[in-house]
């Protein structure tokens, strides 16, 4: 039982964080999972007693996150994982959405993870081991129309995540942005924020991807127990990797969008190199 170790996971009550925490509870280790209420955390703790601990905390509460990770680890250890899977998309074109509703998008999705790395990060600096999984998605590398803010908050993550694993590989901390493609969940159903549509220009672009996006919620490809499987093989893993794609879609986009870039470069690269200083 030494190899088991003590995750906290955010958004346990639904989706992959469920997933995650169901998958990390089976295999024997301990779980902190943070819910929004009452009825939630008790469902939650019920999964297995004495080794399911439910934390109370809207993530954007920022000032509420460091309090909330000490008393957590004051009452049940240390902690060696933590996964940033809390969060949400919002569906909408940019030019019809309002700045309020891509503060909220970052909110949840950026400096809510960004908190609770806060927290934990003096624990593991101290300890000089730990490993931090911020789950981004595919679009925090591909990007698809009507998901803009989404796509700019785990782009974000996804740098944040980079340069962070940089800063504390020498101290023995793992940093990974785990993306997935499409999985079985409530993302793109009663979980997204679906701004109002207003302007007919954007007519022909928008209203097939919503429709279809719509209809594709709960026959998505991805399965989240074996999301959460291969998330048990990154965190035991002894060198993981700095990202990991989940999914033959995310896989198969990525590359695409890869080979596009490569191309890209080749066409433009005599404008690239015409800017330097000649000596």
């Amino acid at each position: 039982m030494s190899n088991n170790k003590t995750f906290l996971i955010t958004g346990v009550s639904s989706g992959l964080g469920k997933a995650f925490a169901e998958g990390a509870l089976a295999a024997g280790h301990q779980v902190i999972g943070t819910v929004r209420n009452a009825e939630a955390a008790q469902a939650f703790m019920v999964l297995a007693p004495g080794r399911a601990h439910a934390m109370l905390l809207d993530v954007t509460n920022f000032d509420a996150v460091p309090k909330a990770v000490a008393q957590a680890q004051d009452e049940v250890g240390p902690i060696d994982v933590l996964v940033n899977n809390a969060g949400y998309g919002h569906e909408g074109i940019l030019e019809e959405s309002s700045l309020d509703e891509m503060r909220r998008q970052f909110d949840a999705n950026v400096f809510g993870a960004v908190a609770m790395i806060k927290a934990v990060l003096p624990g593991m600096r101290a300890r000089r081991s730990g490993h931090i999984v911020n789950v981004t998605s595919m679009g925090g590398f591909i990007t698809m129309p009507g998901i803009s803010y989404y796509c700019g908050s785990k782009f974000a993550l996804e740098g944040i995540s980079e340069a962070l694993g940089k800063e504390v590989k020498p101290l023995g901390i793992h940093v990974t942005a785990l993306a997935p493609g499409q999985f079985r969940t409530d993302w793109a159903g009663r979980s997204m924020v679906r701004s109002e549509r207003s302007l007919a220009a954007y007519d022909a672009v928008m209203d097939p991807i919503r429709a279809a996006r719509q209809a594709k919620s709960g026959n998505q490809p991805g399965d989240p127990a074996k999301a959460a499987q291969a998330l048990l093989k990154l965190v035991s893993a002894e060198n993981p990797p700095v990202r990991l794609y989940l999914g033959v879609d995310a896989l198969k986009l990525v590359r695409d969008k890869i080979d596009a870039m490569k191309a890209e470069m080749v066409a433009w690269e005599e404008v690239s190199r015409s800017t330097d200083f000649i000596e």
